[in-house]
């Protein structure tokens, strides 16, 4: 519901920007900016033709437009990025939150990134640093290095009195992390403990270890997953050698999920996530063309093994009537076993541990669910054409290959990601070969032994 109640905003927000650029002053335009968040007009500016989006950027108020930036899919924001002047770039940069700084330095020009760390303070420059020293797909180059440490040896009363001396503290802060004199990480504090505790009391009376450390070079899948299991706001990240680095929030893991989930969906036709909808045409002709040559190698794959009954499908046309229906069910089912399996690798419920349960419950599920339809499409054929012999071939085609389908579906993600190859990209054109040269081998040798 609540999904569908924001693609109406969405599009109603669209609609209206669309006859404002076309029809209104700029004035109208620049005022209803004013009244959206960062990531909405984000949204807006992604979902506009590149000569529309010129004209939104520029009437965007200078305090924010580095978080619009933050909010826009890779391509974009690295087209706007090459655009814009130097002295705007560190202009900015300033206006960012650490972690947000060290996602988007990135697509700076290099001879722009000395000059927007000589802009911060030395403490600053050296948090952004430490954090730019690590993967941008691990806990480290995910981490906010804004945070509030204590020690054990502190009143309760001296930490709020710090706490007021601040005047502020980072957002999704919910708890104080606790370190020792080397800055090793020892523990947490709630603020909600800290609130409702005795001021007299000690921090070390207090001290939490149930929210564990993350190492810094953690990938940012399995930093999502341990969020997702433990309900988590915020967690610690260290060093190797436990010292604390900074914090990772519960936004920047919410940001992981959504990339991790539009890569599943975007990957399975060998796009990107990032891919810019309204890129060129012969950019976008470009990325497509490779994924559709692929899929011509395979698909002249089960054309071979067709050929090679040319004489037999000459002699009973009914059998090019109904390969189709063998091929497209095997498909459909080996698809279904392969989302599970996918989706159960992304959110770490298979290892070598229940994976052959797993393909055994699969096979018994493709094998009850070939028994049924081999009978419905059995039936449909002798219906269809008043032979026996042909139903009772599609249907035994139609067994083998559901079959096999889902076998398939269970283990080529599996060993994809042995070879190190994502089986969200790869996992869809591997298994439709399998399941129409199988399909086709299948129905036409059985019909080429029995019938013909």
């Amino acid at each position: 519901m609540a999904t569908t109640e924001t693609q109406s905003i969405h599009k109603q927000l669209l609609q209206e920007f669309t006859e404002l650029i076309n029809d209104g002053t700029v004035s109208q335009v620049q005022e209803k900016l004013q009244q959206l968040h960062p990531a909405e007009i984000a949204h807006l500016i992604e979902s506009l033709p590149q000569d529309s989006r010129e004209s939104i950027r520029e009437l965007i108020a200078p305090e924010i437009e580095g978080e619009v930036l933050i909010h826009l899919q890779d391509e974009i924001r690295a087209r706007l990025i090459s655009e814009m002047d130097e002295s705007k770039l560190v202009e900015v940069a300033q206006t960012l939150d650490n972690d947000d700084l060290v996602d988007i330095l990135v697509d700076f020009p290099d001879e722009v990134i000395p000059q927007v760390l000589d802009a911060m303070d030395e403490q600053r420059r050296q948090r952004v640093e430490a954090a730019m020293a690590y993967p941008e797909d691990t806990a480290g180059g995910l981490m906010n290095t804004d945070t509030i440490t204590v020690r054990t040896d502190i009143s309760l009363d001296v930490v709020l009195r710090y706490l007021r001396r601040l005047g502020a503290i980072p957002e999704s802060t919910d708890s104080l992390f606790v370190v020792d004199r080397e800055g090793t990480y020892l523990g947490a504090i709630s603020l909600t403990q800290l609130l409702i505790s005795d001021p007299n009391q000690k921090v070390q009376d207090l001290l939490s270890k149930d929210i564990e450390a993350i190492d810094a070079f953690t990938s940012e899948k399995d930093v999502a997953a341990l969020f997702t299991r433990r309900d988590l706001i915020s967690a610690p990240v260290v060093t190797s050698e436990g010292r604390l680095l900074g914090r990772i929030t519960i936004d920047d893991v919410v940001d992981v999920i959504r990339e991790d989930a539009d890569h599943s969906l975007m990957s399975m036709a060998g796009l990107s996530e990032e891919d810019d909808m309204f890129a060129p045409v012969i950019t976008s002709s470009r990325r497509r063309t490779v994924w559709l040559g692929i899929n011509l190698l395979t698909a002249l794959l089960a054309s071979w093994v067709i050929g090679h009954f040319e004489d037999t499908i000459e002699k009973l046309v009914a059998l090019a009537v109904l390969m189709p229906i063998v091929a497209s069910m095997g498909g459909i089912a080996g698809s279904q076993t392969l989302t599970i399996v996918i989706r159960g690798i992304a959110v770490g419920k298979i290892s070598g541990g229940n994976a052959l349960r797993l393909l055994n419950k699969e096979t018994l599920v493709g094998m009850l669910n070939g028994v049924i339809w081999a009978l419905i499409v059995a039936g449909i054929a002798v219906l269809w054409f008043q032979d026996y012999q042909l139903g009772a071939i599609i249907g035994a085609a139609m067994l083998i290959n559901l079959v096999v389908a889902a076998a398939a579906g269970a283990t080529i993600p599996i060993i994809l990601q042995k070879l190190h190859i994502d089986p969200a990209l790869a996992g869809g054109v591997v298994l439709t070969t399998v399941t129409d040269v199988v399909g086709f081998l299948a129905f036409l040798g059985l019909a080429a032994t029995f019938i013909v």
